[in-house]
């Protein structure tokens, strides 16, 4: 019986995880097209679920946002763009790694929120290294677009969060109801 519930449930748990995080970035990509705010997502799946899984969330978010961007936004399918698409890519998947690494050395509320801030920082920092190199210059790099671009990321990184801890308070009021009802 304990199998059985530690099992199933968090298997489930983590389809529904899986399945909400997708949901959010396509609605997030929607909102934001190309400022969708990968690093929160990096963190957050960091956080929540084990490196693979979070490696492989972070992927599916880039994803979703990139089939939203040329199937819907219209994005074009110039050479640069899609270098750009590739390179968040890669830049979202070290934003995750860099937030997992912290989250393995520091637990709780400070290794969170020191997960969230090497996301941001790596995934700002990559960008900007990568516009130096490749682009007319960074003269976008000013405080009020890379705090907008921060408060961006903090208020997903938050919702999600928030998600993730509604997600499992229900789920644990409804396993907790399950089993409370039958017979031993």
């Amino acid at each position: 019986m304990s199998l059985m519930l530690s099992t199933i449930p968090t298997t489930n748990r983590r389809i529904y995880w899986a399945a909400t995080f997708i949901v959010a970035s396509i609605v997030f990509s929607f909102g934001w097209a190309c400022a969708l705010p990968l690093a929160g997502f990096a963190a957050v799946a960091a956080l929540t679920t084990a490196r693979r899984e979070a490696l492989l969330l972070t992927g599916a978010v880039w994803f979703a946002n990139q089939a939203v961007g040329f199937l819907f936004l219209h994005y074009p399918t110039d050479a640069m763009t899609l270098f750009w698409g590739g390179a968040l890519g890669v830049i979202a998947l070290l934003s995750c790694e860099s937030a997992g690494l912290l989250v393995r050395r520091f637990p709780g509320f400070a290794g969170g929120v020191a997960a969230f801030l090497a996301a941001f920082v790596v995934y700002e920092s990559l960008i900007l290294a990568v516009t130096a190199a490749t682009g007319p210059g960074v003269d976008h790099f000013t405080a009020p677009v890379v705090t907008r671009i921060f408060l961006i990321n903090l208020g997903a990184f938050a919702a999600l969060l928030m998600l993730k801890t509604a997600g499992a308070a229900a789920a644990k009021r409804d396993v907790t109801k399950t089993f409370a009802s039958r017979p031993i």
